[in-house]
């Protein structure tokens, strides 16, 4: 999760004076986990469904709003700069969407641009899903004028010096040379041209979503800055823009708009317009177990930062910041409203009904299989859910099929829910390894499948796999496993061919069921798969789908 590091004294800058130990017992209830502190400095963690509070200056809007130092909805300016950016037609097939924003008078000297690029980070990969969806510069605007040209450049064009490089090199070469280049690569492998963004005079001020120009690096001299935002998403673009505009502005940043012009409209950006939504006074109080009226929640709420007037008795509306893209629906303000009440004063109620307890069927066959698994002299795990492309796909030599992604992921290993079991005993192994041999690990697991015909859009099915790992298992090994474990669960076994690329060409089988009720695989995992999660010794695995 995304951790942001900060010294006591950084507070009193921004005009908080707290007491140590009550910063300490406050930092949690505003949704972060506090990593480590000492005398000077505190290092916290925070869920991804607050990327404001992702800098110091986020964090501390809400805290004094928490405090009751500040509160209310904050206010911030923004003038017209008369700049304008102009989209090239061809860039609309690649990476769409942009925003830009003017921020002068800004301090980004000693620790604050650390900070800054610390907060670009954060924003990248729990907006941007690493630059995927959205991507930031971040520029020197005093070394360079408006107009700006977002441009689908050839490959072999408009070379330009990348950050923290000496010598000019094509889009092509970043790619192919450059750090960050070969990292991101992947983002545009597909495309013949590649995004840049130009000034009046052609110089390169960034190549989305790769690197900046060495030419607009920022330093501690810089006053005046301008930010573009690129992505494929038009929604993500937007708000990560407000966000960073907000975060300026609260170190006194002084904001100005330019004007986007597309091939077809023609926008605006930033805009920070707040939303409006109807909380109400019964919902808030049956959901969080309290009993306050409309004028007490109008004032929690102010101290979360947001205005609310009064309608009746029973509703408010709620007026919301740009910058509070966690708010979706009602009860997210109600979660604000028992945050500012202070979790820890409400009172655990039991819930005044009566039931009769049964094991769910749908966990109940789970402890037969578990018997034949450990009977057999498998040890069970349980891994998360969620795992990443990269591990559940690019590590098993697989391609990349449609499944669940995550909005907002809590870190890069948890981007997507899996829609197998495999990989996750791999990465078991791989933190393992030092574990003596042979190493025999099931799972019994649900996993989750895109399914249109499902009012959920999605389908959870059960899963049974295993995993054998010593330097003499094979083919064999596998089969007379799969065999037993199917023999004792009732299930008849035919066995038919099989092409799977985690698996050794002419080792690997399918299996199904006569009535249908199971499939799956087994066989021996291929040498490259198993060097990919930096393994030494042969694996053999199998994995079974109950087809209820």
């Amino acid at each position: 999760m995304p951790i942001i590091t900060f010294e006591y004294d950084e507070l009193e800058k921004h005009g908080i004076s707290i007491e140590k130990d009550r910063l300490i017992d406050i930092l949690p209830m505003l949704g972060s986990d506090i990593e480590d502190y000492d005398d000077e400095t505190v290092k916290v963690e925070f869920f991804p469904n607050r990327p404001d509070q992702l800098s110091l200056e986020g964090l501390s809007r809400s805290l004094k709003g928490f405090i009751s130092q500040e509160t209310g909805l904050p206010s911030y300016s923004i003038e017209e700069s008369g700049e304008e950016v102009y989209i090239d037609e061809k860039i609309t097939k690649i990476r769409p969407f942009i925003s830009f924003a003017i921020i002068k008078s800004v301090d980004v000297s000693g620790k604050k641009l650390k900070q800054i690029m610390g907060f670009q980070e954060n924003l990248h990969w729990v907006i941007g899903r690493d630059r995927k969806k959205v991507a930031i510069g971040i520029h020197n605007l005093d070394v360079i004028k408006g107009p700006f040209y977002y441009i689908a450049s050839e490959k072999n064009e408009n070379a330009f010096i990348p950050l923290e490089h000496e010598n000019k090199m094509t889009p092509e070469e970043i790619l192919i040379k450059h750090e960050k280049g070969s990292k991101y690569s992947h983002l545009l492998e597909k495309f013949n041209m590649y995004p840049l963004i130009l000034d009046k005079n052609n110089e390169v001020l960034s190549m989305p979503p790769i690197i900046n120009g060495e030419l607009t690096k920022l330093t501690d001299n810089t006053k005046n800055i301008v930010i573009d935002v690129t992505g494929t998403d038009e929604k993500a673009v937007n708000q990560c823009l407000n966000i960073l505009c907000s975060s300026f502005a609260e170190i006194g940043g002084k904001i100005e708009s330019l004007k986007i012009i597309y091939p077809d409209k023609t926008v605006i950006t930033p805009d920070l317009k707040v939303k409006e939504k109807i909380v109400h006074v019964a919902t808030a109080n049956k959901l969080i177990g309290i009993d306050i009226d409309a004028d007490e929640i109008k004032r929690l709420i102010s101290k979360a930062r947001m205005d609310a007037e009064i309608i009746d008795s029973n509703s408010l509306k709620v007026k919301i910041p740009s910058y509070r893209i966690d708010i979706l629906h009602e009860v997210d303000l109600i979660e604000n409203i028992a945050i500012q009440y202070c979790i820890n004063k409400i009172k655990p109620k039991m819930p005044k009904i009566a039931t009769v307890a049964n094991e769910d069927p749908w966990f109940k066959s789970d402890n037969s299989i578990r018997e034949v698994m450990i009977g057999l002299g498998f040890q069970e795990i349980m891994s998360l859910m969620l795992t990443s492309e990269e591990n559940h796909y690019s590590k098993m030599n697989q391609e990349i099929s449609e499944h669940v992604e995550v909005a907002r992921p809590i870190s890069l290993e948890r981007t997507m829910i899996r829609t197998n079991l495999i990989n996750g005993l791999m990465e078991f192994l791989e933190d393992n390894k030092h574990e003596d041999l042979p190493q025999k690990i099931f799972e019994i697991g649900d996993v989750l499948y895109l399914d249109d015909s499902k009012e959920t859009k999605t389908n959870t099915i059960k899963k049974l796999s295993a995993l054998i790992c010593h330097s003499t298992t094979n083919f064999t090994e596998i089969k007379s496993t799969i065999s037993s474990v199917l023999l004792n669960l009732g299930y008849d076994m035919q066995i038919t061919p099989s092409i799977n690329p985690s698996f050794i060409k002419g080792r690997v089988g399918n299996i199904k069921s006569k009535n249908g009720e199971i499939e799956g695989v087994f066989g021996e995992l291929s040498p490259l798969v198993i060097d990919n999660f930096d393994l030494k010794y042969p694996v053999t695995c199998f994995e079974i789908t109950f087809k209820l």
